[in-house]
């Protein structure tokens, strides 16, 4: 059923009735279908005055406050357990029969197929601790946590802190007492449970020693690569300690990585739990080792930025989420051997923020999240990649030193209690002797993306007689013109004919318009970047001669980054309709060869599907665009190095495209080893892919999908198996895989994403036909009836952005004419723009070529 909402008014209004202490949280997790959970919780109450407790379980057996007991026989989870008159010191006692899930929210419980064996982990944020004990859950009464579990003897138990004392149990289980934590919110609290694998190491430094676990699955343990992740910890260890002053604040560090996870990552305090993904049981390229190495480091950011410093209310969310992608990619690029991460950040991260930053529904920064429900569709683009962009800016414009002071400060002060941006501010001020108030009110106060463009005039002799930088208003929002750092470069070609940067200015731009004198007088070389070292958070346009050499000449750019800057300036261009899908894909399959970095290649093949499946005329994407796109990723795969990063995304990218005969005849062969790729080992999740893709053209089918799954029957094996039979190109497939995504409640979320990601192939899209009209008349009651976690993959994923027409627009625009829960509004409202409004604006620029 869908979360209990809780607003930010009745939360201030808790907040200044009462004081945590502690909790001591009793669970027995030897049952199968339901748990025993008894929360004693110690509190103070300002005034003599009701209130309530948090709690979502299929029984409360009782509950006594200051030895009193309280009647319980109308208990509803929507209302929690109402308190009556407080005293000033409180003791209350619930015993409740609480429920395991398998939708990766409070105790997510899972079965291996391989061998049977049970596992439990906790899912908190953003508030669902009340899933497993009574508490106040919100951020901003913060206490100590004791926690008590009893299990079965062969499971390793992990909680935030380490074991007290251990003791028999009887029918083959022991109790676990776990030292009390430091001063925690609820939604960091963590249980993880089961027979794990693991694998231990020690951090030191002159702070002291730091225990590291890692864990995962007994079935995937020949996988982990204990020795990297390890090495990468450290790193991010000593990267931390010496920039934030502040030594690690917890008593160790355990790594668990736990199936059917929802995010990518949980900054529980001293136990972050992952996506079992992570742990690699295929070969992968460099990048993804890259993207695992930033949620590691993200979630290490964390134990500074919101558990030892916890955001008061959900509206600084970025305060938690900003720093942390921040400090990750800052930590990659000098700490490990990812040193072009900030290229991986401009080509995906802030793609991410841009995409996000121009929806109706895009908002400031520092959000006003009025409720639970607000909060949970605002894990998005502005509170991590925009917010990290931005905290970019911050540290160019008060000094990387005077930065790193303020959040020292800010971290003294504040340790183990709440913040918010005022607070922030005012030790960033501090430390800077800046005054922050106009750049916060600029930043992150308003929304919207500017765009800056060059305006310039060359002479006879090619060089500049003037220039400037022009801004836009910042659209959507209220058209604000921001302050921005920047730098121009000015690219030439050298005797290599290679195009290399041979003028730099920085300077701050204001205003509509703002003179580059210095540029006067300089030769105006062949491209111009007014973003140059992506120092900004904008976006970038090009002049019509800069254009020319991008279209022209990308591949000849030697640095990564501008390189970089110029593919993100094409992609927005086309996602604006100011520059054709057709010559975006083509830009795309002439510069790719030449692309060396692997974040931006696997971007750049991922927007060119876009452009082909969404921005392009569809009667030449099918006839022309499709398979000439197809034919190019084939020569790339062939040109690799055998073996190599780039030869496995050539033929992952090539899996997922429409596909004409004489390809599908060799994927066949790759797969069935009659004709093989030199170099490429099609292991188990290369299988997979090249299954799939021959299943969508209807080259194998449900025989086959059984047989592969008879090769890999585990709990990924199984996942994979049912995005198989949802790509089945058959009326019934999509049926049953439609039927099931939208009412069966029961199926684990990882097992519905699967069914859904299989749903849509840009080479069914007649399947398809009529189940737009399906999605508006059923969505809003699978909103109504799940959770927000379990109801977004359905929402977002199977919405109808493949039905490009302007009746199925009219169609998304009458569901939002109604009356709707306003979190599902906003998530339809940015889908109507993102897969509908834009697709068709673009599409009709690119008719135009015809």
């Amino acid at each position: 059923m869908a979360s209990p909402n809780l607003s930010r008014a009745a939360a201030e209004q808790r907040a200044a009735l009462l004081a945590v202490e502690s909790y001591r949280v009793v669970l027995d997790l030897t049952g199968s279908g339901t748990f025993s959970s008894v929360t004693t919780v110690r509190f103070s109450g300002a005034r003599r005055e009701p209130t309530w407790i948090d709690l979502v379980a299929d029984r409360v057996c009782s509950a006594t406050l200051n030895g009193v007991a309280l009647d319980v026989s109308g208990y509803r989870e929507e209302d929690g357990i109402a308190l009556p008159e407080l005293a000033e010191a409180n003791e209350l006692v619930v015993h409740a029969e609480c429920r395991y899930t398998n939708t990766g929210e409070g105790l997510h419980r899972f079965v291996d197929p391989v061998d049977d064996a049970g596992y439990l982990y906790t899912q908190f944020e953003t508030a669902d601790a009340k899933r497993v004990f009574a508490c106040f859950d919100q951020p901003d009464l913060k206490a100590s946590f004791t926690l008590e579990v009893t299990a079965p003897a062969e499971w390793s138990v992990i909680g935030n802190t380490r074991p007290a004392t251990t003791r028999e149990a009887g029918d083959g289980a022991v109790t676990t007492v776990f030292t009390p934590t430091s001063r925690l919110p609820t939604y960091l609290v963590a249980l993880v449970a089961g027979p794990f694998a693991s694998w231990h190491d020690t951090y030191r430094d002159q702070h002291g020693e730091i225990p590291l676990g890692l864990y995962c699955r007994a079935s995937l343990a020949e996988h982990l690569d204990a020795e990297r992740l390890f090495t990468e910890t450290k790193q991010g260890f000593a990267f931390y300690h010496e920039k934030f002053g502040t030594p690690y604040p917890f008593s160790k560090y355990d790594q668990l990585f736990v199936p059917e996870f929802n995010a990518g990552a949980m900054e529980n305090a001293g136990a972050v739990t992952f996506l079992e993904d992570f742990v690699f049981r295929s070969r992968v390229t460099h990048y993804a080792y890259e993207r695992r190495a930033e949620t590691l480091l993200h979630e290490m950011a964390h134990m500074w930025f919101g558990d030892l410093v916890t955001m008061r209310w959900w509206d600084d969310l970025w305060l938690n989420e900003s720093f942390a992608t921040f400090a990750s990619v800052f930590a990659l690029t000098e700490a490990t051997e990812y040193k072009n991460a900030w290229t991986s950040f401009a080509n995906v991260e802030k793609a991410w923020a841009y995409q996000q930053d121009q929806l109706p529904s895009t908002h400031p920064i520092a959000a006003d999240i009025a409720d639970l429900h607000a909060v949970e569709v605002n894990f998005d683009g502005i509170t991590y990649a925009k917010g990290a962009s931005v905290l970019k800016q911050l540290v160019a414009y008060v000094g990387q030193d005077d930065f790193l002071d303020g959040l020292r400060r800010y971290f003294a002060r504040h340790a183990w209690g709440n913040a918010t941006l005022a607070d922030l501010l005012a030790a960033l001020e501090e430390a800077s002797g800046r005054d922050l108030s106009r750049w916060s009110a600029e930043w992150l106060e308003t929304t919207g993306l500017n765009t800056l463009r060059p305006r310039y005039e060359v002479d006879g002799e090619g060089r500049f007689t003037s220039f400037a930088v022009e801004q836009s208003g910042a659209e959507p929002g209220a058209g604000e013109h921001r302050t921005h750092r920047i730098a121009v470069g000015v690219y030439r070609s050298d005797d290599a004919g290679k195009l290399v940067r041979a003028k730099r200015i920085e300077l701050d731009v204001s205003g509509e318009r703002t003179e580059v004198p210095e540029l006067a007088g300089q030769a105006a070389g062949d491209l111009v970047l007014v973003n140059d070292d992506d120092l900004t958070y904008c976006g970038l346009r090009l002049d019509p001669r800069s254009l020319t050499a991008l279209i022209d000449r990308i591949a000849d750019l030697a640095d990564p980054l501008p390189r970089s800057l110029c593919w993100s300036a094409a992609w927005e261009m086309t996602r604006a309709a100011e520059f054709r899908a057709r010559d975006y894909v083509k830009l795309v399959a002439g510069g790719i060869a030449a692309e060396t970095e692997l974040s931006v290649v696997e971007t750049l093949l991922a927007q060119a599907r876009t452009a082909l499946g969404s921005y392009a005329d569809p009667a030449w994407a099918q006839q022309r665009g499709w398979p000439e796109f197809a034919g190019v990723l084939r020569k790339l795969a062939d040109g690799a190095e055998p073996g190599s990063d780039r030869q496995l995304t050539f033929v992952n990218a090539l899996a997922a495209a429409p596909l004409e005969d004489a390809l599908l005849d060799l994927l066949t062969g790759w797969l069935d080893g009659t004709a093989p790729l030199a170099g490429l080992t099609v292991d188990t999740d290369l299988r997979w892919r090249l299954l799939q893709a021959l299943v969508a053209h209807g080259r194998r089918g449900e025989k086959e999908i059984g047989e592969a799954l008879q090769l890999d029957d585990t709990a990924a094996g199984r996942r994979q198996a049912e995005k198989a039979r949802a790509l089945l190109p058959d009326p019934e497939a999509k049926a049953e895989a439609w039927r099931r995504a939208l009412t069966d409640d029961e199926l684990p979320n990882a097992v519905s994403d699967a069914i859904v990601s299989g749903f849509r192939h840009p080479a069914q899209h007649e399947l398809l036909t009529g189940y737009g009209a399906r999605y508006f008349a059923e969505i809003g009651e699978v909103w109504e009836r799940r959770s927000s976690e379990r109801a977004l993959p359905a929402v977002v994923h199977l919405f109808p952005g493949w039905e490009l027409t302007p009746e199925n627009l009219a169609a998304a625009d009458g569901w939002l004419a109604g009356t709707r829960p306003p979190a599902l509004h906003r998530l339809i409202l940015e889908l109507r723009t993102e897969m509908l409004a834009r697709p068709l604006a673009a599409r009709e620029r690119d008719r135009e070529a015809a």
